[in-house]
């Protein structure tokens, strides 16, 4: 890849790491997004189709298209009001550190995100709601929010229109589990994280009962260039059908571990040889998680694939956050994936019975595996656990998400686990 390509999303970042100001980000043509909205009379229904024409899709992890999303929240005079905007800022994904950068470094870029989703899906308030960890994000998302309302970018009557939203920061109190839209309305509303049941849906009854839409901090972020330049643009930075471009990261034994913007559709290979460098001297390939921890392994056969949506979903995979987790061949695959579920098995809720005890009894044998006491029936007990965590077993995606890496563990590196059974030891050790 040459590299010349649009980056939207961090083309005003400093390279010194420090903020980009409410001045600095007008100046590279901030807040340009919303002044067109509410300047030249778009309609919340044009802002949304605009949205739905680009096909965006959230980059939380799920890959809903975000218009669509949109479209299905209750608009007119006779819908209870508030409606309210949460942007979902809960990174706790092993492996993923996207949205950190974002806040960080150009907190006005989701703020007039914000604005502009807002004004979309007709909402009154809007919430950050953020990992509790990420205090310099949180220092940075309020001085810009400060700086926005001494400008009268934020609150009543924005720009003379009539439109009017309240943003707030909210800080997390820390757990995975937030990271699921319903179980983070539960601990906005100061309850308990457990998820809810669906239906109803949040954009029909969230917050408080009221209509309420959870998008992704990135998500969020591309939604003023979308409005700036138009769908039509949006979707011709990708590569593959699906628009626009993806923060893109890798994590592990690479000799570049870090974080780019690039087209999406961009391929697994360019992505770990030529912005990762490749793997470190004296380790070797083995595998990775494409998308953060909760998505399943792809080997050496996958790595001339597009990281997109489709692409990755035929493969067996998911895309998920897009950040990559390496695996080398110097590290034991079976502590890999015990490690990952005694993080899901630490962070489940408790809420339903194949979450909180399948998770716990399933890092209890890899933990024993990895110790040299596996048993021979250990493996099938393993792939009869990712089974009863699959999809519409449980009231959420946590459990589903912790079978991924299990499951494709299991699939590709099935030798390991035998050794570690009939040598009674880590290999790696």
């Amino acid at each position: 890849m040459t590299g010349n390509f649009d980056k939207p999303l961090t083309e005003r970042m400093h390279s010194d790491g420090s903020v980009v100001d409410l001045q600095a980000y007008e100046q590279a043509g901030g807040y340009q997004a919303i002044r067109k909205v509410l300047r030249t009379g778009m309609t919340p229904m044009e802002v949304t189709e605009e949205v739905k024409n680009s096909n965006l899709r959230g980059r939380g992890g799920a890959g809903f298209q975000t218009g669509l999303k949109w479209s299905f929240v209750p608009r007119g005079k006779d819908i209870p009001n508030p409606t309210y905007l949460i942007v979902n800022a809960d990174e706790m994904e092993p492996g993923t550190f996207k949205d950190r950068l974002l806040m960080e470094r150009d907190p006005h870029q989701l703020i007039e995100g914000a604005m502009v989703a807002g004004f979309a899906i007709e909402a009154d308030i809007g919430y950050i709601f953020l990992r509790g960890e990420y205090t310099l994000a949180a220092e940075r998302l309020a001085r810009a929010i400060a700086e926005a309302y001494e400008h009268h970018y934020l609150g009543e009557n924005v720009f003379g229109s009539g439109y009017s939203l309240e943003l707030h920061l909210h800080i997390s109190g820390g757990r995975y589990i937030c990271g699921d839209e319903t179980g983070l309305l539960n601990a906005l509303e100061g309850k308990r994280a457990n998820p809810r049941s669906k239906p109803p849906f949040p954009p029909s009854v969230g917050l408080f009962g009221k209509p309420t839409v959870v998008n992704n901090v990135e998500t969020i972020c591309c939604v003023p260039h979308i409005i700036n330049r138009g769908a039509e643009w949006f979707k011709g930075l990708g590569r593959t059908r699906d628009g626009g471009t993806k923060l893109f990261g890798a994590s592990g034994k690479v000799k570049r571990p870090g974080l780019w913007e690039l087209p999406m559709g961009t391929t697994v290979r360019e992505i770990l040889e030529e912005y990762a460098g490749g793997m470190r001297d004296g380790v070797k390939f083995r595998g990775l998680l494409p998308g953060g921890a909760s998505t399943d392994f792809l080997v050496e056969e996958h790595l001339d694939l597009p990281m997109d949506f489709s692409s990755l979903d035929k493969a067996g995979s998911r895309m998920g956050t897009g950040t990559m987790i390496v695996l080398d061949d110097q590290t034991c695959p079976v502590g890999m994936t015990w490690n990952l579920t005694h993080f899901f098995a630490q962070e489940s809720c408790g809420f339903c019975t194949p979450c909180w005890s399948g998770l716990g009894w399933a890092e209890r044998i890899l933990k024993s595996m990895e110790e040299g006491h596996g048993q021979p029936g250990d493996l099938d007990k393993l792939a009869f656990q990712t089974k009863m965590w699959a999809p519409g077993h449980t009231y959420c995606a946590l459990a589903p998400g912790a079978a991924e890496p299990v499951q494709s563990a299991l699939k590709y590196f099935h030798d390991d686990f035998e050794r570690h059974i009939s040598e009674h030891r880590c290999p790696w050790r």
